[in-house]
């Protein structure tokens, strides 16, 4: 089984797809691959077919797209309890995952990672300012501690047990580090930036960031 990837130091998306996969347990080789040049670009598109990452190869079969692959390993793995086992805190769970998924736009352009903004490391960017993107801080803010304030008391992450929904705000969680985002501007009493802190501590997310190179 083979999970490729892009560059460690700025791909968010191939990050949430090594955590899911890591959390299994599974035995899988990462290969990494990068798309700054045409080339390198031609060459992607012959193993992943939209060109993107991550892609996981199992057999002869190719999963790509992040959500996809981390239901994947949430139904092959159920042991690894990738989502909450009670069907509505499931149903959450599943539904701040399609938000990011799908969703946060302003954020993403506003605090976009690249070579030139890592999203690990200490290298630290210029906090933006923006409408737009207050307003997906707001809400990324909101969702942060509704979460935490409904289930916080069943363990340390949003929905209690570590998820797949934790893996895709780690990436957040990282924007909110490089780009200096003081979080109580936009409306966090202390629980989101304190589940942004967990994040960014996570074993397997500083395992990522030990082994991002330049």
């Amino acid at each position: 089984m083979e999970l490729i990837i892009g560059p460690r130091t700025y791909s968010t998306w191939s990050l949430r797809g090594w955590m899911v996969m890591k959390r299994t347990g599974a035995d899988f080789v990462t290969i990494d691959a990068r798309y700054e040049t045409a080339a390198q670009k031609a060459a992607l598109s012959e193993v992943s077919p939209s060109g993107f990452v991550p892609v996981l190869r199992v057999g002869g079969e190719l999963i790509w797209d992040t959500l996809a692959i981390a239901e994947w390993a949430a139904e092959s793995y159920p042991e690894a309890r990738l989502w909450p086992a009670d069907p509505t805190t499931r149903a959450l769970a599943r539904s701040v995952t399609a938000e990011i998924h799908s969703g946060f736009s302003a954020l993403r352009t506003f605090c976009s990672t690249g070579p030139d903004r890592p999203m690990v490391g200490d290298a630290r960017s210029e906090t933006p300012s923006d409408p737009a993107l207050d307003r997906d801080l707001a809400r990324v803010v909101s969702l942060f501690r509704q979460m935490r304030d409904r289930f916080g008391g069943e363990g340390p992450w949003l929905f209690g047990d570590w998820s797949i929904a934790d893996a895709f705000y780690t990436p957040v969680a990282a924007r909110v580090r490089h780009f200096q985002i003081d979080l109580a501007d936009h409306g966090d009493d202390g629980t989101a930036s304190t589940y942004v802190e967990r994040l960014l501590a996570q074993p397997d997310f500083r395992l990522w960031e030990t082994q991002a190179q330049p």
